[in-house]
Protein backbone atom coordinates (compact mmCIF):
# COMPACT_ATOMS: atom_id res chain seq x y z
CA UNK A 1 0.00 0.00 0.00
CA UNK A 2 1.32 3.66 -0.52
CA UNK A 3 0.54 7.05 0.58
CA UNK A 4 -0.85 8.99 -2.61
CA UNK A 5 -0.55 12.94 -2.98
CA UNK A 6 -3.54 14.58 -2.69
CA UNK A 7 -4.17 16.85 -5.46
CA UNK A 8 -5.01 20.51 -4.58
CA UNK A 9 -8.00 22.34 -6.32
CA UNK A 10 -5.89 23.91 -9.40
CA UNK A 11 -5.58 20.29 -10.69
CA UNK A 12 -7.16 19.82 -13.54
CA UNK A 13 -8.30 15.94 -13.14
CA UNK A 14 -10.51 17.65 -9.96
CA UNK A 15 -12.94 19.43 -12.84
CA UNK A 16 -13.33 16.25 -15.06
CA UNK A 17 -15.80 14.29 -14.79
CA UNK A 18 -14.65 10.53 -13.29
CA UNK A 19 -15.18 7.59 -15.55
CA UNK A 20 -16.91 4.70 -14.29
CA UNK A 21 -14.91 1.81 -13.22
CA UNK A 22 -15.52 -1.07 -15.82
CA UNK A 23 -17.09 -4.19 -14.99
CA UNK A 24 -14.04 -6.12 -16.13
CA UNK A 25 -11.78 -3.97 -13.71
CA UNK A 26 -13.74 -5.63 -10.44
CA UNK A 27 -11.64 -8.67 -8.85
CA UNK A 28 -8.61 -7.45 -10.12
CA UNK A 29 -5.21 -6.52 -7.59
CA UNK A 30 -4.98 -2.91 -9.86
CA UNK A 31 -8.55 -2.17 -8.61
CA UNK A 32 -7.71 -3.32 -4.99
CA UNK A 33 -4.51 -1.93 -4.85
CA UNK A 34 -5.92 1.35 -6.05
CA UNK A 35 -8.41 1.04 -3.52
CA UNK A 36 -6.57 0.27 -0.64
CA UNK A 37 -3.95 3.02 -1.61
CA UNK A 38 -7.04 5.64 -1.21
CA UNK A 39 -7.66 3.97 2.05
CA UNK A 40 -4.32 4.26 3.25
CA UNK A 41 -4.27 8.03 2.04
CA UNK A 42 -7.31 8.97 4.07
CA UNK A 43 -5.91 7.20 7.11
CA UNK A 44 -3.11 9.67 7.03
CA UNK A 45 -5.24 12.56 7.11
CA UNK A 46 -6.53 12.78 9.83
CA UNK A 47 -9.47 15.61 9.84
CA UNK A 48 -10.55 13.69 6.40
CA UNK A 49 -13.60 11.83 6.94
CA UNK A 50 -14.07 10.67 2.69
CA UNK A 51 -11.82 10.72 -0.06
CA UNK A 52 -12.36 10.68 -3.84
CA UNK A 53 -10.25 8.77 -6.47
CA UNK A 54 -10.10 12.19 -8.50
CA UNK A 55 -8.39 13.90 -4.97
CA UNK A 56 -5.49 11.48 -5.72
CA UNK A 57 -5.07 11.96 -9.64
CA UNK A 58 -7.52 9.11 -10.83
CA UNK A 59 -10.14 9.90 -12.75
CA UNK A 60 -12.30 6.99 -11.47
CA UNK A 61 -15.98 7.00 -9.90
CA UNK A 62 -14.74 5.66 -6.70
CA UNK A 63 -14.65 6.74 -2.64
CA UNK A 64 -14.09 5.46 0.70
CA UNK A 65 -15.23 7.12 3.81
CA UNK A 66 -13.89 6.64 7.33
CA UNK A 67 -17.43 5.77 9.48
CA UNK A 68 -15.23 5.39 12.15
CA UNK A 69 -14.49 9.18 12.17
CA UNK A 70 -18.16 10.32 11.56
CA UNK A 71 -19.18 9.49 15.09
CA UNK A 72 -18.88 11.52 18.16
CA UNK A 73 -15.75 9.54 20.24
CA UNK A 74 -17.12 8.08 23.46
CA UNK A 75 -13.94 7.04 25.00
CA UNK A 76 -10.26 8.31 24.57
CA UNK A 77 -9.23 4.91 22.88
CA UNK A 78 -8.25 5.47 19.38
CA UNK A 79 -10.42 2.94 17.39
CA UNK A 80 -8.19 -0.69 16.82
CA UNK A 81 -9.37 -0.83 13.28
CA UNK A 82 -10.38 2.01 10.89
CA UNK A 83 -14.04 1.44 9.59
CA UNK A 84 -14.20 1.97 5.73
CA UNK A 85 -17.04 2.53 3.48
CA UNK A 86 -16.13 1.98 -0.35
CA UNK A 87 -18.20 3.32 -3.04
CA UNK A 88 -17.83 2.39 -6.78
CA UNK A 89 -20.16 3.77 -9.23
CA UNK A 90 -22.68 5.03 -6.98
CA UNK A 91 -25.65 6.89 -8.07
CA UNK A 92 -28.35 8.44 -5.55
CA UNK A 93 -31.29 6.75 -5.28
CA UNK A 94 -32.79 9.17 -3.01
CA UNK A 95 -32.43 11.99 -0.95
CA UNK A 96 -34.63 14.38 0.93
CA UNK A 97 -36.36 17.31 0.31
CA UNK A 98 -35.47 18.83 3.06
CA UNK A 99 -31.79 20.73 2.65
CA UNK A 100 -29.46 21.63 5.86
CA UNK A 101 -26.68 24.33 6.44
CA UNK A 102 -23.63 22.21 7.07
CA UNK A 103 -19.64 23.77 7.88
CA UNK A 104 -17.77 22.11 5.01
CA UNK A 105 -14.14 21.53 3.81
CA UNK A 106 -12.45 19.96 1.90
CA UNK A 107 -8.67 17.93 1.48
CA UNK A 108 -7.88 19.03 -1.78
CA UNK A 109 -9.06 22.94 -0.96
CA UNK A 110 -6.19 23.30 2.14
CA UNK A 111 -7.43 26.25 4.22
CA UNK A 112 -11.08 26.76 2.84
CA UNK A 113 -13.50 26.66 4.69
CA UNK A 114 -17.48 27.47 4.34
CA UNK A 115 -20.93 27.05 4.58
CA UNK A 116 -23.25 24.40 2.27
CA UNK A 117 -26.56 23.24 1.83
CA UNK A 118 -27.27 19.61 1.52
CA UNK A 119 -29.86 17.18 1.91
CA UNK A 120 -30.46 16.24 4.99
CA UNK A 121 -30.87 12.42 4.05
CA UNK A 122 -29.31 10.77 1.15
CA UNK A 123 -29.30 6.92 -0.02
CA UNK A 124 -26.69 5.60 -2.12
CA UNK A 125 -27.01 2.87 -5.01
CA UNK A 126 -23.41 1.68 -5.58
CA UNK A 127 -20.82 -1.32 -6.37
CA UNK A 128 -17.86 -3.11 -3.31
CA UNK A 129 -14.51 -3.89 -4.51
CA UNK A 130 -15.82 -7.47 -5.95
CA UNK A 131 -18.43 -5.52 -8.36
CA UNK A 132 -21.27 -6.44 -5.68
CA UNK A 133 -24.62 -3.75 -5.68
CA UNK A 134 -25.81 -2.69 -2.50
CA UNK A 135 -27.61 0.54 -1.07
CA UNK A 136 -26.25 2.86 1.89
CA UNK A 137 -28.76 5.36 3.08
CA UNK A 138 -27.51 8.11 5.80
CA UNK A 139 -28.10 11.09 7.53
CA UNK A 140 -25.89 14.14 9.06
CA UNK A 141 -22.45 14.22 8.12
CA UNK A 142 -22.51 10.63 6.08
CA UNK A 143 -25.35 12.31 3.90
CA UNK A 144 -22.70 15.46 3.70
CA UNK A 145 -19.84 13.27 2.66
CA UNK A 146 -21.94 11.27 -0.23
CA UNK A 147 -23.12 14.49 -1.37
CA UNK A 148 -19.64 15.96 -1.43
CA UNK A 149 -17.71 13.16 -2.81
CA UNK A 150 -20.06 12.82 -5.17
CA UNK A 151 -19.67 15.74 -6.15
CA UNK A 152 -15.78 14.98 -6.52
CA UNK A 153 -16.92 12.55 -9.53
CA UNK A 154 -18.61 15.07 -11.63
CA UNK A 155 -15.94 17.66 -11.40
CA UNK A 156 -17.56 19.93 -8.62
CA UNK A 157 -14.99 21.23 -5.49
CA UNK A 158 -17.86 22.71 -2.14
CA UNK A 159 -16.41 26.09 -3.24
CA UNK A 160 -18.59 26.17 -6.25
CA UNK A 161 -21.23 26.46 -4.06
CA UNK A 162 -20.56 27.09 -0.96
CA UNK A 163 -21.04 31.21 0.96
CA UNK A 164 -19.26 32.54 4.22
CA UNK A 165 -15.87 30.75 2.72
CA UNK A 166 -12.92 31.79 4.57
CA UNK A 167 -9.55 30.84 5.23
CA UNK A 168 -8.06 28.74 7.97
CA UNK A 169 -4.32 27.17 8.14
CA UNK A 170 -4.09 23.86 9.43
CA UNK A 171 -3.54 23.91 12.95
CA UNK A 172 -0.05 22.81 13.88
CA UNK A 173 0.79 20.83 17.12
CA UNK A 174 3.70 21.47 19.08
CA UNK A 175 5.90 18.74 20.99
CA UNK A 176 5.01 17.87 24.41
Amino acid sequence: MAVLPIVQKADPVLRKKAVSVPQDFFGTTELASMVNDMCETLDKEADGVALAAPQVGISYRIFVVRYDRMREAKSTEPSAEPEIGVFINPTFVKTSRKQIEMPEGCLSVRTLYGTTFRHERATLKAQDEHGQWYTRGAGGILAQAFQHETDHLDGILFIDHAEDIYEQQKPTHEAK
